[in-house]
This record gives structure tokens, C-alpha cells and sequence, in this order.
């Protein structure tokens, strides 16, 4: 009997869910830095063994938008309520359970297995304080199975794995057996462009960003690159670049690094900035970045 399933994973910004779905699906496929609102779209991992394909689903972190953009990646992560086996919400010791009650309202409603996945216990002191934890959760979702994680240090990921694969519904499998992901390979160009960006410069500016690749030509050994930067005003444009292009040259230079060890290739990689006013809030543009659908 073979088994597959959606388990899609959905919570509040900063809760470590990218941590956790890159260390289930065993590769680097969600980008992560310590900012909120690190990851924008919804990203499939899938694994597959002889007998069983869990398609494991990453999504922005759940808060109340501000402009357009955060319109669709509140979308992205409602939209995993719906076409999940089994839901993943992912907490942290850190944040206050009840921070977003119309969220986990709609989690208490859901109909499929739900299991809370409290991550980052190895901030904790004593297991007293976790046992505290544990129990306010199964007061505010009675339904659903509680499962202290470090996903970081990869702490009861194993129990965690043993119970998904043990809630997974009998089905052939959704996808290819050696596919990895639902996303193409310029997606991850652009997400690894965007995590550099993130780590690379303050406040607004690297939620400003978008990144569109123009060029993606491969050959023998190694693949050429051309990609936007896109911002949304002209000062925004200059600090991108930085004096004499200083900035920009070293997001270019972090991120081929990570381009090359992803694809196992030599890559040329040229980097671009333009201005896109407002994009964030203008439809025709989201679509055009993928947030909405055309």
C-alpha cells in the first residue's frame, strides 16, 4: 500500500518553519534568515521513498497585511488550511500562543490531523516550563497533538517524522518520484538573490526587493545568469547598489556562491537594479512576480 500526502506548514512569522521544512525534506529548499517575513511564496519539498511521497509545503508567516504583497502571502498560508492531509502549525517558545486568534481559530476548525510543533525548546529552562507549554496548547487546540521540536538542532524531528508518516493517507503519489519540488530552477535562483539581500542590508530595503531572472542560459559546465534587482523608489535604488557598486558586488558575490553549491556548476552571474514604483501594492506587477495568479 502506498502513501502520499500534503503536509503543509503554516504559523506565525519568525517561528522557524522554513528551519523545520528544510531539515524534513533533508535539503535546502526554503531560504532563512532572522528576519520576519523571510519567505513570500509557497514552497513544496517533496520526499519520496519506495512506499510513501510526503509533499511537505512551506508558507509566509501569518500577519495582517499592509499592502498587496502581504495580501497574497496571507493567501499562501490560508490556502494551506484547505488542501492539507495533515497540518504542521509551528510555534516557538518565544511568542504568545493565543498572538493571532483568528488564525488558530481556523486551525481548531480543521477536520484532518493538526499537530503543534513547539520549535526552539532548546531556549528553555527546565522541563517544568515546557510541560506548562505543552499543556496551554492542548487547552487551545484539544484536537490536535503536541510535539516539542528543535528544529535547528534537529531535536525529536525522528518522532515528529514517525507520526507524519503514520497519519499519512493511503495514495499514489502526486508527483514524480524524483522530483524534489513543484518550483523551477530560476525560482531558486531568485529566492537565494533574496536571501542575500536580507542579510545583506537594514530596515525597509530588503522588503522593498524583488528579484526577477531575465537570463538563465545553461551550457557545458556552467550556467549565465542575468538578474533584476527591483525596488521600489530611487533612493531605495542607491543603497542597493552602494558606493562604486560596493553592496551590490557582494550580494552578487555571496550569492553565486550559494547558486554554484545549489546546481553543482560554475555560474556568471550579473546583477541589475531598477526602479518599480510601489510594486508591492500594484496587482500587474504582483502577477508578474508569481504572487497572484495572472
Amino acid at each position: 500500500m502506498h502513501k502520499a500526502g500534503f503536509v503543509n506548514i503554516v504559523g506565525n512569522p519568525n517561528v522557524g518553519k522554513s528551519t523545520l521544512m528544510n531539515s524534513l525534506v533533508g535539503e535546502r529548499i526554503s531560504i532563512i534568515t532572522s528576519k520576519a517575513q523571510t519567505t513570500r511564496h509557497r514552497i513544496m519539498g517533496i520526499v519520496n521513498t519506495d512506499d510513501m511521497q510526503i509533499v511537505y509545503s512551506d508558507t509566509p508567516g501569518v500577519l495582517v497585511p499592509n499592502y498587496k504583497l502581504q495580501e497574497s502571502m496571507l493567501n499562501f498560508s490560508q490556502s494551506a488550511l484547505v488542501d492539507a492531509d495533515i497540518l504542521l502549525y509551528v510555534t516557538d517558545v518565544v511568542e504568545t500562543p493565543t498572538k493571532n486568534q483568528s488564525f488558530l481559530d481556523k486551525v481548531a476548525q480543521e477536520t484532518v490531523p493538526v499537530l503543534v510543533v513547539i520549535n526552539k525548546i532548546d531556549l528553555l529552562q527546565g522541563q517544568e516550563a515546557l510541560e506548562s507549554l505543552v499543556e496551554e496548547w492542548k487547552q487551545l487546540l484539544p484536537k490536535a497533538e503536541v510535539i516539542p521540536v528543535s528544529a535547528q538542532y534537529k531535536f525529536n524531528l525522528d518522532y515528529l517524522l514517525k507520526r507524519i508518516q503514520e497519519l499519512l493517507p493511503p495514495s499514489p503519489p502526486f508527483f514524480d518520484k524524483d522530483a524534489l519540488t513543484d518550483k523551477p530552477a530560476r525560482f531558486f535562483v531568485t529566492e537565494i538573490i533574496r536571501e542575500k539581500i536580507l542579510l545583506t542590508y537594514d530596515k525597509e530595503i530588503p522588503y522593498a526587493c524583488e528579484v526577477a531572472v531575465e537570463q538563465f542560459k545553461e551550457e557545458e559546465g556552467r550556467i549565465h545568469i542575468m538578474a533584476v534587482i527591483y525596488v521600489e523608489r530611487d533612493s531605495q535604488k542607491g543603497i542597493v547598489i552602494g558606493k562604486g557598486g560596493s553592496a551590490l558586488k557582494k550580494v552578487g558575490m555571496l550569492a553565486r556562491k550559494d547558486i554554484e553549491a545549489f546546481f553543482d556548476k560554475k555560474v556568471f552571474l550579473e546583477l541589475y537594479v531598477k526602479v518599480e514604483k510601489d510594486w508591492r501594492s500594484r496587482e500587474n506587477k504582483l502577477k508578474g512576480f508569481g504572487y497572484m495568479p495572472e
